[in-house]
């Protein structure tokens, strides 16, 4: 069971490689970026489409919402982009390196906790 999970994985940051690839390329339409912006927030996002305190359902949305966005977008990208986009993410993970790191987490948090810190600072008290 663990060898699905794990290659399940292994092709999703395949895809989210290959995304951030197209839409650094600058024959991508300009939506595209917008919209993978878009969904990245989401993923990063505390707030979600099912609050996560329905069982099962909320907790599972993330996981469904996210990688079928990516699949869509990827979809809706032209064939020279798609194709493009797909070797320099294949050149990238044969180099064996990653583009976000422990500092880019860490960076992400800081930034969700800043944003929820003024929220409730300034809105809720």
């Amino acid at each position: 069971m663990f060898w699905r999970v794990r290659k399940w994985v292994s092709l999703f940051k395949k895809d989210v490689l290959t995304l951030w690839y197209a839409c650094r390329d600058p024959r991508t339409p300009s939506w595209v970026p917008l919209l993978a912006g878009g969904l990245g927030v989401y993923a990063f996002s505390p707030l979600d489409l099912i609050p996560d305190i329905i069982p099962i359902v909320g907790l599972a949305d993330d996981a469904v919402i996210v990688p079928l966005g990516i699949r869509l977008l990827l979809k809706l990208l032209p064939a020279a982009v798609r194709s493009a986009s797909q070797q320099q993410a294949e050149r990238q993970r044969a180099k064996g390196k990653i583009l976000i790191g422990r500092f880019g987490v860490l960076c992400v948090l800081l930034l969700w906790g800043g944003i929820t810190v003024y929220v409730v600072e300034h809105y809720l008290s």
